[in-house]
C-alpha cells in the first residue's frame, strides 16, 4: 500500500500527465501521481526523465539489464514490474528479464551482460563495492561514453527505486499484461 496519496490535486498539469501516461503506458503511472503533490519536483523529475530517454551511447539491452539489476538489488517491485513490461515491449527475451534476480546462476547472459549486472549491483550496494578490474573490462567494451552512461543509468535507477520503495509503491500489473500463462497455468485457472 502506498505511503502517500496517489490522488494529488487535479491541476491542469496533473490532467495532462494522466492523459499522456494513459496514452503511452495504458495506465496512469503511480510515481507520477506521488510526485504530483510537489509541482516543482514533478516538473523537474519529468524533464530529467525526458532527457535521460535521449541518452543513446549504451546498447539498450545492456542499459535495461543494468536498470533491472539495480531495481532488483534494491527490491523495488514497482520498478521491476514496469521494467519487465517495458523491456518485453522492446523485444528483450523473457528469460533474460526473468533471470535478473539470479543472473549469477543463469546461463542466458553473455560475459559482457554479466559484467554490466555485476557493476549495477556493486554500485547499488551501500557502500558501493565497485572494483577497478570490473571497470576496466567495461571500459574496454563500452568506451568512456558508454561507461559514463552505464554508471549514470545505474545511479538514476537507484534514485527511482529508492523513491518508489520509500513511497511504498508496488507493481501496477504491467508484467501481467505481457506474460502469456503456460498451458498448465491456464488449465489450473479454468479448473480452480
Amino acid at each position: 500500500m502506498a505511503r502517500i496519496s496517489l490522488t494529488p490535486p487535479r491541476t491542469p498539469l496533473i490532467r495532462l500527465l494522466e492523459w499522456y501516461s494513459k496514452r503511452t503506458y495504458g495506465k496512469v503511472l503511480e510515481p507520477l501521481m506521488a510526485y504530483g503533490h510537489h509541482r516543482r519536483v514533478l516538473i523537474g523529475t519529468t524533464r530529467f526523465e525526458l532527457s535521460v530517454a535521449r541518452w543513446k551511447k549504451l546498447d539498450p539491452g545492456l542499459k535495461a539489464l543494468a536498470v533491472m539489476a539495480s531495481a532488483s538489488a534494491i527490491g523495488c517491485s514497482w520498478c521491476t514490474d514496469f521494467g519487465y513490461w517495458e523491456n518485453r515491449r522492446h523485444g528483450m527475451a523473457h528469460e533474460k528479464l526473468h533471470d535478473v534476480p539470479r543472473w549469477r546462476e543463469s546461463e542466458v547472459y553473455t560475459p559482457l551482460e554479466r559484467d554490466v549486472m555485476e557493476y549495477a549491483e556493486a554500485m547499488t550496494a551501500t557502500p558501493p563495492t565497485v572494483e577497478d578490474d570490473l571497470v576496466g573490462r567495461l571500459r574496454q567494451h563500452l568506451g568512456d561514453e558508454g561507461l559514463v552512461e552505464l554508471t549514470t543509468m545505474v545511479a538514476v535507477e537507484n534514485l527511482r527505486s529508492r523513491v518508489n520503495a520509500a513511497f511504498g509503491l508496488t507493481g501496477q500489473g504491467f508484467k501481467d499484461s505481457c506474460d502469456i500463462p503456460s498451458r498448465g497455468s491456464r488449465q489450473s485457472l479454468a479448473g480452480g
